[in-house]
């Protein structure tokens, strides 16, 4: 891998899977511990929309996706708090009406139909300097609002109604989530893209929370899971000649089963020491 630093190609695409990862890290430990991996999943697939009016309007697809992602996550996070035992079935209506959406824009845009698979599937060695500073600010976003209601969003991850009596804003701090889910998916998109962002937001840090009981250890752990992913996938697909955020998935989502299988041998462990007479 050393030798593959050599190129600005591979350098943008290490600077933005590091800068991925700290989204990762806080974002993805809070939906794992709120259990929101599906509303999640709705928002990421819903950005394509974004995508699409992005080119149709001829501006930054990226910026569409930004505007997009977040109208579409606060529509979500409403119909989740206002209309709980319908909410999977509006959210997945929501989420085919984005991704719709986006590609009907781009059909009707004018001119040449851009090549969309990288958005959909992730284009890490393509990213180009100037996304660095648009994940970088983001990621700035992310970590400014986590560490000003950090105990206002753990509260309301935990135990909703012991928050109430508290006095936390709960429905606020539940849109405020969703909000920053929209960030962390536009970051993703173009290093594993829309189809696999909820893998690489979700298994580091189901991984951490699975290991680390305390939630600030548990985001680090996330974040460090998710780089070490990002370094072990980039690898590999540049030396097997192997799709970069594929490649990445496959990496993570075997870290993930190799945590469930040692989870379950500490389990078989313990109950054997428990069952055994002592001397």
């Amino acid at each position: 891998m050393i030798e593959a630093l050599q190129f600005e190609f591979f350098r943008n695409a290490l600077w933005a899977g590091l800068l991925v990862s700290v989204a990762c890290g806080i974002v993805g430990t809070l939906v794992v511990l709120r259990r929101i991996v599906f509303l999640s999943g709705g928002i990421a697939h819903a950005a394509y929309g974004g995508i699409g009016l992005g080119f149709y309007l001829g501006i930054d697809p990226l910026l569409g996706a930004v505007g997009f992602s977040l109208i579409s996550a606060l529509a979500m996070g409403l119909v989740e708090l206002r209309a709980r035992q319908r909410a999977d079935t509006v959210i997945g209506v929501l989420w085919a009406l984005g991704m719709a959406t986006g590609i009907v824009l781009i059909d009707v845009t004018p001119g040449y139909k851009p090549d969309l698979m990288s958005y959909l599937f992730g284009s890490i060695l393509a990213v180009p300097p100037s996304y660095l500073w648009l994940m970088l600010a983001l990621n700035a976003v992310i970590l400014l609002f986590v560490v000003l209601f950090f105990k206002e969003l753990v509260a309301s991850s935990f135990d909703e109604g012991y928050a109430l009596t508290r006095g936390v804003p709960v429905q606020a701090m539940h849109l405020a989530m969703v909000a920053l889910i929209a960030l962390a998916v536009v970051m993703m998109m173009r290093v594993v893209g829309l189809i696999m962002v909820i893998a690489l937001l979700t298994m580091p840090a189901a991984i951490a929370v699975d290991w680390v009981k305390d939630v600030k250890m548990a985001m680090v752990a996330a974040g460090s899971l998710s780089a070490l992913f990002v370094i072990i996938g980039l690898a590999l697909s540049f030396h097997l000649n192997l799709t970069s955020g594929a490649t990445i998935i496959l990496v993570a989502g075997t870290g993930y089963l190799v945590s469930l299988g040692a989870l379950r041998l500490r389990g078989r462990v313990r109950s054997a020491q428990s069952e055994s007479p002592a001397p």
